[in-house]
């Protein structure tokens, strides 16, 4: 089959989260399976290293209706990881020094970048017969082709699939950005709104053929008012056209055998390496040896992941016996709260304000428990990625976590878990957990278990090729 998967960012050339693992690692799983699977993102490049942009050859030019404006566009390719990536090239729009989005006039961008996608199809020879459009910043792609394209002879029959990554964001604005940003005609104004903005998701969920989420337990979630953020009423038809995909994660990145990163490499039948890991963990960021169990997370610090919960019950974590091991930004009150905790547990608590990469492996190589207690996940691969180097995950059912954990109080436990959103009950699962730890057989054997979770693309990959085949009424 013939896929194009369009997003605002994909590894390994331009990231700042999970979307990215996401469209660096299922096109090349479709690819691996013998599809014809292509990414297309846009070149930002203030933020893609040299090493990158050095790979890039120049494949043409071309002019981008944006309202009434009509904007150049580049076109690049390259060759990664065996997937061809096409890079949509306009300065104005992408060469910005502070990250990827945050902008003011993010909605006049990606939909620059979301029209742009369908007019590259118009000069190139490729034909796909999916187009697979991730999240709020690629809503409009299945929007403007059903406006547009869908009779355009070099794009006709095309099926759209729009996946929803988090559906908090949704791409919302003043419904003033209409004709004049968007270049949508007024009579598809009732498309567009949603609680009197313009809403791009909402027109995407309109409008797809189908809508996939990252987890099987968030494409139920999605319809209940309190995951939703206000969806739901838009979502209310459309159960006969969602579904849900459980994410997986690159095994060749996050590979405790072969990773530099860390400070040994491991594997499940040699699991020296892990101690060795976790007592260069503590060197590093300053934490005294010990056998006391490591408790890791690796997080935005915002509300939704769960830390107002861990704020309220910190010191009886504390108490358990634990060592902290934190590394993460976000919201104020939370760093805050870490530099304090950091002061006041010097011998027990580590903080790293910011994301470092290679710190991240190293707490998931290096930790015994890795910490999720999220208010709503739609996916996680945070706790897939644990499980990979041997930490056991203590996670909320909600989500992807409630899909990808198994907790030990059942056969073929892989993590412990809880229900309600409640700090005791998370405690209690802290607890669960650090009296396992002690019990060096039972231990042994869950990591074992937890290193053989098996979250790779391909069974994933398997399930997105039979919902484009259905679609496509490819049969082969």
């Amino acid at each position: 089959m013939r896929i194009l998967y369009a997003a605002s960012e994909a590894q390994p050339v331009a990231a700042s989260g999970g979307l990215a693992d996401v469209a660096g690692s299922l096109p090349k799983a479709l690819v691996e399976e013998g599809h014809d699977a292509r990414v297309v993102i846009p070149y930002y490049v203030n933020s893609m290293k040299q090493q990158w942009r050095d790979m890039l050859t120049y494949v043409t030019n071309f002019y981008v209706p944006v309202g009434w404006r009509s904007q150049y566009c580049g076109l690049f390719t390259a060759k990664i990881n065996n997937v061809t990536y096409y890079f949509l090239d306009n300065e104005y729009y992408f060469r910005r020094d502070f990250g990827l989005y945050g902008y003011y006039d993010d909605a006049e961008r990606y939909a620059f970048f979301s029209r742009a996608v369908l007019e590259m199809l118009k000069v190139i020879d490729f034909k796909p017969q999916i187009i697979n459009s991730n999240d709020w910043q690629c809503a409009l792609i299945p929007v403007y082709y059903s406006m547009f394209y869908k009779n355009d002879s070099k794009l006709w029959g095309i099926k759209n699939v729009f996946t929803i990554h988090n559906i908090q964001y949704q791409g919302r604005y003043g419904m003033e950005l209409l004709q004049d940003v968007l270049g949508i005609p007024k009579h598809f104004a009732a498309l567009m709104e949603y609680d009197k903005d313009v809403n791009f998701m909402k027109a995407a969920i309109e409008v797809s053929d189908k809508i996939t989420t990252v987890s099987p337990t968030y494409a139920h979630e999605i319809f209940n008012p309190w995951f939703s953020h206000g969806l739901d009423r838009a979502l209310k038809d459309k159960q006969y056209k969602t579904c849900g995909f459980l994410n997986g994660i690159d095994t060749d990145m996050y590979n405790p055998a072969t990773d530099p990163a860390i400070a040994q490499n491991f594997t499940v039948t040699r699991k020296a390496g892990k101690k060795v890991c976790t007592q260069k963990l503590l060197e590093e960021v300053g934490l005294p040896a010990g056998e006391e169990p490591v408790l890791g997370m690796v997080s935005r610090l915002v509300e939704h992941k769960g830390f107002d919960l861990v704020k309220r019950v910190f010191d009886d974590i504390i108490n358990l016996g634990y060592k902290v091991v934190i590394l993460g930004s976000g919201e104020s009150q939370y760093e805050q709260f870490f530099h304090e905790m950091r002061w006041k547990y010097p011998h027990r608590v580590a903080f790293t304000c910011g994301y470092v990469p290679d710190l991240a492996k190293k707490i998931y190589a290096g930790a015994n428990m890795f910490l999720m207690p999220s208010k709503s996940e739609p996916c996680g691969l945070a706790q897939m990625i644990a499980l990979r180097y041997g930490t056991i995950p203590i996670v909320r059912k909600t989500g992807g976590l409630a899909d990808s954990i198994i907790d030990c109080g059942d056969e073929g436990g892989t993590g412990y878990t809880f229900q309600s959103y409640n700090a005791h009950d998370m405690l209690y699962a802290i607890q669960r957990a650090k009296d396992c730890y002690w019990n060096k057989t039972e231990w042994n054997k869950l990591v074992t278990r937890a290193m053989k979770a098996d979250f790779s693309w391909k069974q994933s990959a398997k399930l997105y090729i039979g919902l484009y085949r259905e679609l496509a009424g490819d049969s082969d």
